[in-house]
């Protein structure tokens, strides 16, 4: 992510996957030697001064514009988690700032061993506001170690990450990772879309929700979903001992 603009390309590219029938999973992974090194610091120091040294403006409406301008970042970071599609993040090299942002926003994270992990947006003068500080404690559940992350920007790696949680696997190159997150990705889109896609919204209500609400939830949601072709294809599949195939959603 070279710069803030290219957020905006993160949400175009993740909206049309969600409502792209013919897709049924999503691979995220970066070329080069590093996954994301952060932000390009130059053109984000740009946008921002042009914002917060306008001196046509005042306070209230600077303030206004930021909030657009965080916003937009927000819901670019965020439309991997509203994509109805499973995102599988393989991740090598570095993974920096707004990197370590985007790939919390994913399903499931896969990894290289070469990879280097860091919340670092202190270290730069701000507090991380697109999604990180707001994700990681939920994925990896201890607070104390959240905590230091955010607050040192420390460099973690890719064994400390699956160590803790953060990501459910580590391969020895970029090649592997990359390979086994694809292979990852198909399995899952040989599977009933309709079913893989309630599983997801309902796992991310589950998150955010009580067990009573989210038991609430999955009830309203396979009450008209039960009434698919894709649950009667499945028990005639297994009956036959053959692979069922699913129509795209």
């Amino acid at each position: 992510m070279p710069s803030l603009s290219h957020s905006g390309e993160v949400r175009s590219v993740f909206d049309h996957l969600a409502i792209n029938s013919k897709c049924r999973s999503i691979v995220l992974s970066a070329a080069g030697k590093s996954f994301c090194a952060g932000i390009n610091l130059k053109a984000g120091s740009d946008q921002l001064s042009a914002i917060v040294h306008n001196n046509t403006l005042d306070t209230g409406r600077k303030s206004l514009k930021l909030r657009e301008l965080i916003a937009t970042c927000q819901d670019s970071f965020t439309s991997l988690e509203k994509c109805p599609k499973p995102v599988i993040a393989a991740i090598h090299g570095h993974c920096i700032g707004a990197g370590i942002s985007l790939i919390a926003a994913a399903d499931i994270r896969y990894a290289s061993k070469d990879t280097v992990f860091s919340v670092k947006e202190v270290d730069i003068g701000l507090a991380a506001d697109v999604g990180i500080l707001n994700r990681i404690n939920k994925l990896v559940g201890n607070d104390s170690l959240t905590r230091e992350f955010a607050y040192t920007a420390r460099d973690f790696n890719s064994s400390e990450a699956l160590k803790y949680g953060f990501i459910s696997r580590q391969f020895d190159s970029t090649e592997e990772c990359l390979s086994a997150a694809l292979s990852l990705a198909d399995n899952i889109a040989m599977k009933s879309p309709i079913a893989v896609q309630g599983t997801k919204l309902a796992m991310n209500y589950s998150r955010d929700h009580t067990i009573d609400d989210s038991i609430q939830f999955i009830r309203t949601w396979n009450q008209s979903q039960l009434q698919s072709d894709d649950l009667f294809r499945a028990s005639a599949a297994a009956f036959s001992n053959e692979k069922p195939k699913f129509d795209d959603a």
